[in-house]
């Protein structure tokens, strides 16, 4: 890792902001999706067994904190919530809990920010050892991740304004 921001890593980083809270031009970005959503819409099941606004948005943070993790080494078991990927969420329906858990999310963006500017063109390119993905796949990854659940929960926002 390098402290000298190099092009390629600018423009991963640049991926990542326009999928995560920067315009661009596809629309709504993950941040942008969960702007100004109620406390009710972030609860709110589409039906049994499935998954909330809320829990979406906590499934986004989990899954940059790993992508952390896997650039920082950082040890498993160092997320802020107990358990993985998916959390069922509300644990408690109030809007303090709701502000938490968006917190939660911005934290996990600035960490992995962080990481990335600390890359070089070659650990950008590099596939770590036990990983099948370089890191540039990893980091694509989880813009496009950000954008696949900004389109859910759009979809979850309008599902439940007709209920």
């Amino acid at each position: 890792m390098r402290s000298k921001q190099t092009p390629e890593v600018g423009l991963v980083l640049t991926i990542l902001d326009q999928a995560y809270d920067h315009p661009s031009w596809h629309g709504t970005n993950l941040r942008g999706s969960i702007r100004r959503v109620s406390l009710e819409q972030a609860a709110w099941r589409p039906g049994p067994q499935r998954h909330n606004i809320w829990e979406t948005m906590v499934h986004a943070a989990y899954w940059k904190y790993t992508a952390w993790r896997r650039l920082t080494g950082t040890k498993r078991g160092s997320f802020p919530l107990v358990g993985s990927n998916w959390f069922r969420r509300p644990e408690e329906m109030t809007e303090r809990a709701w502000r938490s858990d968006t917190e939660l999310l911005e934290r996990m963006h600035v960490l992995l920010r962080e990481a990335v500017g600390q890359l070089s063109t070659g650990d950008l390119h590099a596939t770590p050892r036990g990983s099948k993905v370089s890191n540039f796949a990893l980091l694509s990854g989880v813009a496009a991740h950000d954008l696949y659940h900004a389109g859910q929960i759009q979809l979850l926002k309008r599902l439940s304004a007709g209920r």
